[in-house]
């Protein structure tokens, strides 16, 4: 694993969390992308090599919105970017890892990404990264 490449943050409100995220950080968005197939808005800040993503469900079905409903607002993933994805999961899978999607997805912000099982990390939801 190369970086942190972001750290996703589930939300209820995007309108009002970017105004809260550009009062904080002193920025605005880079970007705000929804990705149908996880039921999400986002919306992206960069704060030096590190982003922030903010996450808010569009149904209710949604994992953001499951989680919002579990445990609040807060803290939902941390993004490692990784060279080779394919590689990554495949090591982490032979570590014992358990993988919560068994090929890479496409992500927001032009990536491909899986997640592993919180309970294999210390219930840290654990994403992986790679640029397209």
């Amino acid at each position: 694993m190369q970086q942190i490449e972001h750290i996703g943050i589930a939300v209820k409100n995007l309108e009002f969390s970017n105004a809260l995220f550009t009062k904080l950080l002193g920025i605005t968005p880079y970007k705000q992308e929804g990705v149908e197939s996880e039921g999400v808005m986002t919306s992206f800040f960069q704060t030096g090599q590190t982003k922030i993503e903010l996450l808010e469900a569009t149904n209710s079905d949604s994992p953001i919105a499951k989680f919002i409903e579990k445990k609040g607002e807060g803290i939902h993933h941390i993004a490692f970017e990784v060279a080779d994805i394919l590689a990554e999961m495949e090591r982490l899978k032979n570590e014992g890892f358990i993988l919560l999607n068994e090929t890479p997805k496409k992500g927001a912000d032009n990536k491909l990404v899986c997640f592993l099982h919180p309970k294999g990390t210390n219930s840290v939801l654990v994403e992986l990264c790679q640029s397209l």
